[in-house]
């Protein structure tokens, strides 16, 4: 049978078309077995199977960058179990009970030192600051300079009373304030560490304060200087002064004379030592250390034209004798020098012709003995320093080198080894000869030797000879330790020579204020003698006195009318503060190496610049 095709073409219908459905399913079964029976890409799985589950990818963007997803893993677990022990550890550490550690206890030189220091306030005279800590002191001696008629200078108040007086000496008072500045500027980070630093800076500005009062500070030059206020007559007469009557500073009623001199280097050399040293204590302060800066130029300029020692011909030559100006000299240019950079005064101090008329190539008994009267050794410590740190070369250098030569020669006669000094049983120094009053030149000598030891360690020098045998610094520092030890109880009578000081001490100090009673009663001139001849403890503790101390046989007689013992001075306590503060806290903490060169160019001068670029 033939159908008719649309398109134009024969029809046929096969007659096999016609087979049966189950044909057919038969047929399909066949070919379904046939298609499963062959391997199918994964195109062809997709038609026939539909959208299979995806694979887990290796990788984790990250944006930035790509990261192994095991990686990724392993990182962010660390980061949560490193904040999971974090959390623990804090939690711990604020749960558990905090143990403090304090600060250990400070050491004997440091309780001395501030000890030591309160002294200084009990000496004050004129109006007292409400700060000043010391209950039985008031304000005193209010008309200085005004209650004499024949000075010129009529504002006298203030400063320090030298000792168990009321006598204001300018010689040993400026000699004194450069000892303290001197300590300040070599250790200002041991004084911070002992709480005291701004209280040595107020002592030492008030008595600088009042040395400015002492001269005409203003000017360029000068023709007059103060030497003390108040008087000493020793003699007995019946004329009330400050040595024949024995009252309480508050309660001074009489006239007190001012004395001046016209020739007098080495009073005025040591005043300028005293402003100059000052001036880098007070160096934040520019416009009060250029005025400590003038005064001290000023000063040494009238030393240095006007001749003469000040103690000769007036009573100052009882009490504090100045044997020569040259030494003076010699200090107070090396402070100038350090205070101004002034290279002037560096050549003067390292000028040959005066160390000699100083006495440093002579030697003598006294030799190497640092006091108020003799500047010399002091002075070549200092200039040593610059030596060593500076090594400034030609044409300082030959006289520095014997400078430091003879300093170490110095050092070496400390030690137990050598016989230049002889020593009490006690082990104590004598380094005045077995005469009265031991103790202030043993501080200045313990100073002196515990600086050097540390001007060495700076330098990162370990040692020194003496002669063939070589010392290490750790025995300079013994020394000193020994002394000041020997000073604060480690002596034959187990008794501190420092009042307030350990449980035994003085109790009868040479002191009219410490001696006299605050009881609202004033004594004339004579009725106080009754207070100077007690038996009795003083009524006031004199804190921080040295007291000058014992005998050659360690001896000690704690008798108020003796004053070789039991008197106090402001240079001798200076001396005392400078050796503690040197001694005390810690040893690894040795001097501020710079800050006295502050002011001091460069040794060398500065390379002149490049030449310009050349230009065709």
């Amino acid at each position: 049978m033939y159908g008719r095709d649309p398109w134009g073409g024969a029809l046929e219908i096969n007659a096999t078309d016609s087979a049966t459905d189950d044909d057919r399913s038969r047929n399909l079964q066949d070919f379904d077995k046939a298609a499963l029976s062959r391997n199918l890409d994964e195109t062809q799985q997709s038609w026939l199977l539909g959208p299979t589950e995806q694979k887990k990818k290796k990788y984790v963007d990250l944006g930035c960058i790509i990261v192994s997803r095991k990686v990724f893993k392993w990182t962010v677990g660390c980061i949560i179990a490193a904040a999971l022990i974090a959390g623990f550890v804090t939690l711990i550490v604020k749960t558990v009970p905090k143990h403090r550690h304090h600060n250990p206890p400070p050491d004997n030189y440091t309780l001395a030192l501030r000890k030591a220091l309160m002294f200084f306030n009990a000496q004050r005279s004129g109006k007292l600051p409400k700060h000043n800590n010391v209950s039985w002191r008031g304000s005193s001696a209010l008309q200085d300079g005004k209650s004499d008629g024949s000075t010129t200078f009529k504002n006298l108040v203030g400063g320090y009373y030298d000792a168990g007086d009321a006598i204001k000496f300018n010689f040993p008072q400026s000699f004194a304030l450069t000892m303290l500045s001197w300590s300040v500027i070599e250790y200002p980070a041991k004084y911070e560490a002992a709480a005291e630093l701004t209280h040595v800076k107020d002592i030492i500005k008030w008595g600088t304060d009042y040395l400015l009062k002492t001269f005409n500070s203003s000017a360029d030059t000068i023709d007059r200087v103060v030497v003390q206020v108040g008087i000493g007559d020793t003699s007995g007469g019946p004329d009330p002064n400050d040595h024949y009557c024995w009252v309480r500073p508050e309660d001074i009623d009489y006239p007190r004379p001012v004395t001046e001199c016209h020739s007098c280097s080495d009073l005025a050399a040591e005043m300028a030592a005293a402003l100059a040293s000052a001036s880098i204590v007070f160096k934040d302060n520019k416009v009060y250390s250029q005025k400590l800066v003038h005064g001290a130029r000023t000063l040494f300029k009238f030393a240095r034209e006007q001749r003469g020692r000040y103690s000769s011909g007036n009573e100052a030559s009882i009490f504090y004798n100045s044997t020569s100006y040259w030494d003076e000299f010699v200090w107070g240019a090396s402070w100038l020098y350090y205070a101004t950079g002034n290279t002037s005064y560096l050549q003067l101090a390292t000028t040959p012709g005066i160390a000699k008329h100083a006495g440093a190539f002579w030697g003598g008994p006294d030799y190497g003995v640092f006091s108020w009267d003799n500047k010399l050794f002091g002075a070549q410590v200092l200039l040593s320093r610059l030596r060593l740190f500076l090594s400034p070369g030609y044409p300082y250098e030959e006289i520095l080198s014997t400078f430091h030569n003879q300093t170490s020669i110095v050092m070496c006669s400390f030690l137990p080894f050598f016989t230049s000094f002889n020593r009490t049983k006690g082990g104590l120094i004598e380094l005045n000869h077995g005469r009265p009053q031991p103790l202030q030149y043993v501080v200045n000598a313990a100073f002196l030797a515990t600086l050097y030891s540390d001007y060495l360690a700076a330098a990162d020098t370990p040692g020194w000879y003496c002669g063939p045998h070589f010392y290490s610094t750790d025995v300079l520092r013994e020394f000193a330790q020994t002394q000041i030890d020997y000073i604060l109880g480690k002596n034959p009578r187990k008794m501190s020579y420092v009042v307030g000081f350990g449980n035994h001490y003085p109790k009868r100090v040479h002191h009219r204020g410490a001696s006299v009673p605050k009881n609202k009663v004033k004594y004339n001139c004579k009725g106080g003698w009754k207070w100077r001849d007690s038996s009795k403890p003083n009524p006031n503790t004199l804190v921080g006195a040295m007291v000058a101390g014992p005998d050659k046989n360690d001896g000690f007689h704690d008798v108020r009318t003796n004053y070789n013992y039991t008197e106090p001075t402001l240079a001798g306590n200076a001396g005392l503060v400078a050796a503690l503060v040197a001694l005390s806290g810690d040893k690894s903490v040795g001097i501020d190496k710079n800050t006295i060169f502050s002011a001091v160019p460069p040794m060398f001068p500065t390379p002149p610049p490049p030449p310009a670029a050349w230009k065709p």
